[in-house]
């Protein structure tokens, strides 16, 4: 098979984390036979430099006609004084919504190499789910399209006073609790909905919407927090947790949160994805959006210390959610757990495996070559 992937580097880290991603995703190519074309396209920090514009249209036109796009990171502190419509974030909110991409899925788990780094105690971490072995393994669904980030905005008419809308439609929170119902049937057939219902119109929609949804799925057991405490209890016992749906805003910062638990921010992937291309098609192929959680981090940008896995392990996700190659995107997941098992580290995770007298620090092409090679027995 050949498929079309729209590349987009970004800005700061970006373009150096990237690049081992395409070369790990070419290796897997040809491993299997497939075929990666890659279209390079300008958004955030740079499309502003050249263009003007965080999201040239040219970009996102090219993007709509790929199979499914992976970014780097957008964003720095030269574009932080220009005005909220042209700050170089607005290209993620603009290829979210011209894409179509309406759930985004950001697991978090902590690998058992990098167990160390995670700031809570064993007794903390070990649950029943865990089968006595500390650890977590959770997947945030957060709704990516809605809410806050996209509601009516401004300023009074003396720039004293702001306000941004939080709003919800029905079906917008329909799709993305079905989203995490179907990502909860994959694994323990638990979700847990994050709101503020005691406070917040639309939290409450959020309840009646899913006391309608959860009937199609009667063996998910389906649970409710409010922000506050979901933050609390990520903290006090992650284990409890399978899938938690929220809105854009609480899932933004839940998100987070669980990635300073799992060792480093530059470990974690993240897929938003949409409705399929065709619903009549026999395979499942929905427009996603594949990237790391990171920022653009411009402080080590140029060095190669950057760490290059969260965005190998969003190439992964992409793989499996875009292109339903599960055994390929297994396969660079197994040979990321092998590059961690043989001690290499980048420096954000430099000194936190429970092995530190075995660990080599790998600058960012160095990793990504290491994935490679390891990838050779695993397809």
């Amino acid at each position: 098979m050949t498929y079309s992937i729209a590349l987009v580097p970004g800005d700061g880290i970006g373009p150096e984390v990237i690049k081992p991603a395409t070369e790990v995703l070419d290796a897997v190519g040809d491993a299997s036979g497939h075929v990666f074309n890659y279209v390079e396209l300008e958004a955030g920090g740079c499309a502003i430099d050249s263009t003007g514009e965080p999201l040239p249209k040219e970009t996102l036109e090219a993007a709509k006609q790929c199979d499914a796009l992976l970014l780097g990171a957008v964003g720095g502190p030269q574009w932080e004084t220009l005005p909220g419509h042209l700050r170089p974030e607005r290209a993620l909110l603009g290829l979210r919504a011209g894409l179509g991409v309406f759930a985004n899925l950001r697991p978090a788990k902590l690998p058992p190499q990098l167990r160390s780094a995670c700031p809570l105690k064993d007794d903390v971490l070990i649950s029943s789910d865990s089968e006595g072995k500390p650890g977590f393994d959770l997947l945030i669904v957060r709704e990516l399209t809605g809410g806050l980030y996209f509601g009516e905005r401004g300023r009074s008419a003396d720039g004293k006073a702001a306000f941004d809308t939080e709003r919800y439609a029905w079906d917008e929170i329909e799709r993305v609790l079905r989203a995490g119902y179907e990502a909860a049937m994959g694994r323990r057939k638990k979700l847990c909905i994050v709101d503020k219902a005691n406070v917040l119109e639309s939290s409450r929609l959020w309840r009646e919407v899913a006391a309608v949804a959860s009937k199609e799925y009667p063996d998910v057991e389906t649970s409710f927090l409010y922000v506050d405490n979901a933050a609390m209890q990520l903290i006090r016992a992650p284990g409890q947790f399978d899938v938690i749906a929220t809105s854009n805003l609480f899932g933004d910062i839940l998100s987070d949160e669980a990635s300073a638990l799992a060792g480093s921010i530059g470990m974690l992937p993240s897929a938003s994805i949409g409705s399929p291309r065709d619903s009549l098609a026999k395979d499942f192929r929905p427009m996603g959006m594949y990237e790391p959680i990171h920022g653009s981090a411009p402080d080590i940008a140029g060095k190669n210390i950057a760490n290059p896995l969260g965005a190998i392990l969003s190439a992964a996700m992409m793989l499996r959610y875009s292109f339903g190659l599960e055994t390929e995107a297994r396969a660079i997941e197994d040979a990321v757990s092998a590059a961690l098992d043989a001690g290499l580290r980048t420096l954000d995770i430099a000194g936190k495996g429970r092995a530190t007298a075995r660990e080599t620090i790998a600058g960012t092409r160095e990793m990504g070559e290491a994935v490679i090679t390891l990838l050779e027995n695993k397809i």
